[in-house]
This record gives structure tokens, C-alpha cells and sequence, in this order.
């Protein structure tokens, strides 16, 4: 069965693409671009790194815009995988969603409509776990953003190790932070996988934080070879 991935470049839909490739042919990942930050459906800090990330992973992408306003992008979302199944045959969509009932309800309402099939390999899994997994397959990712108390400024960019998966799992005790940031309290960016051809290497970036709240933005960018 032919497949998309609904792809944010960050380690949640990178896991599930990874999860689904042995299972499915990925015909294509699609990215929907928000112009709203603070989208209810779609990631948005350093989504600008899709094209280089497909790239790298020698797939088509797909680009669809949305102004982001709530249920409006809804509807963008299955323009664009409606074009999916147009131009590349997907049968079904893969999504990342692990906790979210708002994301997820959505997308197989979508899916539905369309006649797709809803894959969410990762629903429901604990979120630790998760991490860990990301870990355990040598994935590079880093932190691209921070919405809530107590993340601060020194997480902005830091690679997520064991003992940064371990600071979030104290603060989901402490909290109640999940600690994969499905609620939108974390974004991160995936620089490079064992399933990359190259790996993300960044040549510029700032970083804009005030009051628990901040993005590492990535200003350029460019594949390089693995060492």
C-alpha cells in the first residue's frame, strides 16, 4: 500500500515514518506550512527544514500553506492529502500523533472523508519510551522551541540525550509536562537518522526566549556528507 507521511520534520513523525517503511511503500511526505505560531494542528518552528530533511531522505514532499485558523487549516490539511492521492496513489496517512485526541480525531476525519487509511504507529505509546526509542535508533535532534514552565533558554538547540530525557521525565512527575511535547510544551528538529543519506548541518541560527517561552531558529542550513 502506497502511503504519506504527514511530515513536521520533528522526531515524532520521523519515528513514525521509520516505523512504517518496512510495512508500506512512502510515496510522499507532506508538509503543511502555518503562518500562524501557534497552530492547534500543525508544527511550525524550523518547518522550513522539510525540503533539505526530504531531501535527505530521497523522498518527494509535499507543500501545502494554511493561514492556520482553527478548523479552516482542517480543511487544508485534506486539500493537500487530497492531492496526495490524486498525484501519487497514497491509500493511507501516516501520522505521529501520540496523545492528541484533538490532532488525531481530525486527521481521521479527514482520512474518512477521503477514503484514506489512518496510521498512527505511535498512539498512545508512552512518552519516555518514545524518547528513549529515538535514542536507541541514533537519532540527532535538538530542541527547536520551549512553551512552558520550567523549560528555559539553555534548552533552546541542546541535543536530546538520556540525561536531557531524564530532566523531562522529572518534570512530568513534578509538572505534569509531557515529555514528548505533544501539548505543544516542546518542538524539536531532526538534524540526522540512520535513514538519512546526509545528515543537516546548521550554519546559522538565533535564539528568541522570554518567560518560559522561546524558539531556536534555524537561518540556514545545508546536507552534508556523514562522517
Amino acid at each position: 500500500m502506497k502511503v504519506t507521511v504527514l511530515f513536521s520534520g520533528g522526531k515524532d513523525s520521523c519515528l513514525a515514518l521509520q516505523k512504517t517503511m518496512s510495512s508500506y511503500e512512502i510515496a510522499c511526505l507532506v508538509t503543511v506550512f502555518s503562518e500562524n505560531r501557534e497552530s492547534y494542528m500543525f508544527h511550525v518552528p524550523n518547518i522550513e527544514l522539510t525540503p533539505l530533511q526530504a531531501k535527505a531522505l530521497n523522498l518527494p514532499l509535499v507543500t501545502w500553506g494554511t493561514k492556520g485558523i482553527k478548523e479552516e487549516e482542517v480543511e487544508d490539511l485534506k486539500n493537500a492529502l487530497s492531492f496526495c492521492k490524486k498525484e501519487y496513489g497514497v491509500e493511507g496517512v501516516v501520522s505521529g500523533a501520540i496523545r492528541s485526541s484533538y490532532q488525531l480525531n481530525r486527521v481521521k476525519k479527514v482520512c474518512s472523508e477521503l477514503g484514506l487509511l489512518s496510521i498512527n504507529p505511535l498512539w498512545l505509546r508512552d512518552e519516555v519510551e518514545i524518547l528513549n526509542e529515538v535514542l536507541e535508533n541514533s537519532y540527532h535532534v535538538i530542541i527547536s522551541a520551549v512553551f512552558a514552565y520550567p523549560l528555559g533558554k539553555e534548552l533552546l538547540g541542546k541535543r536530546l540525550d538520556k540525561e536531557l530525557v531524564s530532566l523531562l521525565e522529572g518534570f512530568r512527575r513534578k509538572y505534569g509536562l509531557n515529555p514528548a511535547g505533544e501539548g505543544g510544551e516542546i518542538e524539536t528538529t531532526v538534524l540526522d537518522t540512520p535513514f538519512f543519506s546526509k545528515r543537516i548541518e546548521i550554519i546559522d541560527f538565533e535564539i528568541d526566549y522570554r518567560n518560559y517561552s522561546g524558539v531556536f531558529k534555524i537561518k540556514s542550513a545545508r546536507l552534508v556528507d556523514k562522517n
